[in-house]
């Protein structure tokens, strides 16, 4: 059974599109547009509680959020490398990198782009800069997290510059904008902005 993806092109479920598309799987893209309220339609519900895109479904396993999707993708197809293996060193910071993606920097991204000045260590995350400086200093020489093995941490790391690129968000920072033009160049790359 192929698996399915329910996904709207106007939102976050980009990144699982490209995750899958890294990966090179069979997927079907089951279209639910947030304009039409698909995701919050009770058969949706039972796969993604939390009314949200994206949502996998691979046969009766379901999964939801961005990261989840992306670790189930990467442990599905070990041979795809996107992944460093269970056992070995890079794995903690890997799973780490997975985690900051959705705790620390997405919402840092977020308060930056919509101007809000906040105490964010009240909130639980870092400000942008701090985000910023933390991916800088784990993106070492690159060209990518894992120097040139390209992981699931690239794709949810890179996936909140790009769309802050697209957004219009300025990072002055040249070697995260090198980062995101190597990520949008790659054949599979996510596309949006």
């Amino acid at each position: 059974m192929t698996m399915q993806l329910y996904f709207d092109p106007q939102s976050r479920s980009q990144v699982a599109k490209w995750m899958l598309d890294e990966a090179e799987v069979d997927y079907e893209i089951v279209t639910t547009l947030i304009k039409d309220k698909a995701h919050k339609r009770p058969e949706y519900l039972k796969i993604n509680p939390s009314g949200k895109l994206p949502a996998l479904v691979d046969g009766r396993t379901r999964i939801f959020e961005n990261a989840a999707i992306c670790m189930y993708i990467a442990e599905k197809f070990p041979g795809k490398r996107l992944a460093p293996s269970v056992g070995t060193p890079e794995r903690g910071r890997y799973l780490s990198l997975m985690v900051y993606s959705t705790a620390q920097f997405e919402p840092a991204m977020g308060d930056s782009l919509m101007k809000i000045r906040s105490n964010n260590s009240a909130r639980g995350w870092t400000n942008f800069e701090e985000a910023k400086n933390a991916v800088e200093r784990e993106l070492g020489d690159g060209p990518y997290l894992f120097g040139a093995q390209f992981t699931a941490a690239d794709v949810m790391i890179g996936s909140c510059l790009i769309w802050h690129r697209a957004f219009g968000g300025k990072l002055n920072r040249p070697k995260l904008d090198a980062y995101i033009d190597r990520l949008q160049a790659r054949p599979k790359g996510m596309k949006f902005g």
